[in-house]
């Protein structure tokens, strides 16, 4: 019988890959996102050669009482094996200039967001007495703080690093592994805007910031999406049974620690 994991953030570009790798591994999956559309085409899309019956919810990862919601119905109905801490926003500006309401909502989504989604998911999964998976999307920018007009994103994810060892350390009891990702240049809609952006903040073309990027990258190449989720899906194995707390950077080299 498949297991089944919760992905947030899975309507598009890093969880819509982290749903079709572990859909294509066996995973049963529950796609969501904010926009219960992406999350319902990302459901529909997903391989089902194991028997698995995906489903699709909207979340909003701010809101403690849907998030608790969510997780308890999957755990009651379905058994929760896994979680995905995926969705995430950012902004781009001088640091000199970011307004603190972009901050506020940066640091509610990227990290207070990933604090409910696991907590939510924890308790779930000790209340039916489940041993499990949870990995937080993370980032390079959650290493290393050389980061041009990201300084709220900068702080979201270098605490979303922080608590993946908090949680690892207080869930280890239960059998409940924690890990994060820390993907580096991305090839997303998200990267796509965040190209404008550098763009102008930067007095370049779109196509002059992307080759800073490869330059930046030992690998010499724009990671795919789906270089994530094959990680994730590792993470999500067996293969990763004794593995808990860490950040796995997941770039090219770009950053190396």
């Amino acid at each position: 019988m498949s297991k089944t994991v919760v992905v947030t953030g899975s309507g598009s570009g890093i969880g819509k890959a982290i749903a079709e790798v572990l859909a294509q591994r066996g995973w049963q999956v529950i796609a969501t996102d904010i926009d219960l559309e992406a999350a319902k085409k990302t459901a529909a899309g997903l391989d089902t050669a194991a028997g698995q019956a995906h489903e699709a919810a909207h979340m909003d990862i701010t809101d403690a009482a849907e998030v608790a919601a969510l997780a308890d119905d999957v755990a009651d109905r379905l058994g929760l094996d896994g979680w995905v801490s995926n969705a995430g926003i950012s902004f781009m500006e001088d640091f000199l200039k970011m307004p603190i309401e972009k901050m506020d909502r940066s640091i509610d989504v990227n990290l207070k967001g990933c604090f409910i989604s696991g907590q939510a998911a924890a308790r779930a999964m000790v209340r039916t007495s489940k041993p499990g998976r949870i990995v937080n999307t993370a980032s390079m920018a959650g290493k290393a703080g050389r980061v041009s007009f990201l300084a709220d994103y900068v702080a979201g994810k270098f605490g979303v690093v922080g608590l993946t060892q908090a949680m690892a350390c207080e869930l280890g009891k239960y059998g409940i592994t924690v890990n994060s990702v820390c993907p580096g240049y991305v090839r997303t809609s998200m990267q796509e805007r965040e190209l404008v952006w550098e763009a102008n903040l930067r007095g370049k073309t779109v196509p002059e910031v992307q080759q800073m990027m490869i330059d930046d990258t030992p690998l010499g190449r724009i990671e795919e999406a789906h270089d994530v989720a094959k990680v994730v899906a590792f993470l999500m194995s067996d293969d990763a049974d004794f593995i808990t707390g860490e950040a796995i950077a997941v770039n090219g080299g770009a950053y190396m620690d």
